[in-house]
């Protein structure tokens, strides 16, 4: 999600239900501005000195490739994107699809967000990663339509026996526009007792909590980061 601080984002109702039903990081913090270097944080331990929203080529790598090296399934939905990853096609932007910058090109995993409900179906990937459009994140619109949006989606996932069959999902908002880049981030597990954290957590550490639940190394930052580890206590494997 987009652009909102913590408390901004509490103020849709059907988020802070998710809060107060499933662990919230409430000391969570984003690393950069703008998006960009966000978006790359959490998936490669680094912001590769970014401080803008250009497209920059950077090597090969990230954990999309880490994933498929490890033999481990996964698949990112795309909302809006309709000519190639490459290409910005309202609501879709390449600066919120960071599996763009890694090589200079989408490897197939990366699909548009109209195959995500047919696949919650069948064989759901072991690794799921989703961009709302500029609208639903609520970089462009309220946050109420991002939070209505996530009201329709969060329960297709909660449905999936991927997720019934002690799953995980993480909700987390890039940036909070400057403002001290306190941002919501929610662990939503099966397993879960309401629990809030107030250890201090960024996006490195949502990479760490990741790579270890998948099994695979720590990349860049995310090596000395703290995993969200007392979010998912009563979570296989932690």
């Amino acid at each position: 999600m987009e652009n909102h601080t913590y408390n901004q984002a509490l103020s849709g109702q059907y988020v802070s239900q998710l809060a107060a039903e499933y662990p919230t990081a409430t000391n969570y913090h984003s690393v950069a501005s703008p998006s960009l270097p966000n978006y790359l944080a959490i998936t490669s331990g680094s912001t590769w000195g970014i401080g803008d929203d250009n497209y920059h080529q950077l090597p090969a790598g990230g954990l999309g490739e880490q994933l498929t090296a490890a033999g481990t399934s996964w698949r990112a939905y795309m909302e809006g994107m309709t000519n190639g990853c490459l290409r910005d096609t309202y609501p879709y932007a390449v600066k919120h699809n960071p599996f763009a910058y890694y090589g200079g090109g989408c490897p197939k995993q990366v699909v548009p967000f109209t195959q995500f409900a047919s696949d919650m179906t069948g064989n759901v990937p072991n690794f799921v990663w989703i961009t709302p459009g500029l609208c639903h994140d609520g970089h462009d619109c309220s946050e109420t339509t991002a939070d209505q949006w996530l009201s329709q989606t969060v329960p297709t996932i909660l449905a999936t026996s991927a997720w019934q069959q002690n799953g995980l999902l993480l909700i987390t908002w890039d940036e909070a526009g400057g403002a001290g880049n306190h941002v919501l981030t929610l662990a939503i597990h099966p397993h879960a007792a309401t629990l809030t954290s107030s250890v201090s957590y960024d996006h490195y550490s949502l990479l760490a909590t990741l790579e270890d639940r998948l099994g695979v190394g720590r990349l860049g930052r995310a090596a000395d980061a703290t995993p969200m580890t007392d979010l998912l206590a009563n979570a296989s494997g932690f």
